[in-house]
């Protein structure tokens, strides 16, 4: 009988994928995203609540592609790239949209505590990019060839 090998299922690769640094980054701001939408949702005016939605799906089409190693399947796309600036766009959308919500929020408190977990999934967004482009310098510095003559 010949050994046959089962290609892994997809918890498998969920529960790999979610030990590793950038798959506990993208579940948190799964999460934050999460919460920071019932509060805007919770809030007397609802409007901010599009920034999350956004930054909350951006992040699960990420997950996925990334714990699915879509990556390396579709090369038409520069995955790295494209997260770096998901990330950039979604910490500065963050912290401008929470730091709105806090300092106009006054009487609504569903408001103020969106706007807190905001400012958190903003760090927490501008972390990520951080580590994209560190990803992106040493991936750069390995791929140059030097020629001695």
């Amino acid at each position: 009988m010949a050994d046959t090998e089962a290609s892994p299922s997809a918890v498998d690769k969920l529960k790999a994928y979610m030990r590793t640094r950038k798959g506990t980054i993208l579940s948190v701001e799964i999460l934050l995203s999460l919460i920071v939408i019932i509060c805007y949702a919770a809030s007397r005016y609802g409007g901010f609540s599009a920034v999350a939605i956004c930054e909350m799906v951006f992040a699960i089409i990420f997950f996925v592609v990334f714990m699915m190693e879509l990556d390396k399947q579709f090369l038409l796309v520069n995955w790295l790239w494209s997260d770096l600036f998901r990330a950039a766009i979604g910490a500065l959308l963050y912290i401008i949209t929470s730091l709105i919500c806090v300092i106009g929020g006054a009487g609504d408190g569903a408001r103020i505590a969106g706007g807190v977990f905001g400012l958190i999934a903003g760090i927490v967004f501008g972390y990520d990019t951080y580590t994209i482009f560190a990803d992106i310098k040493a991936t750069r510095g390995r791929s140059t060839v030097t020629t001695d003559a």
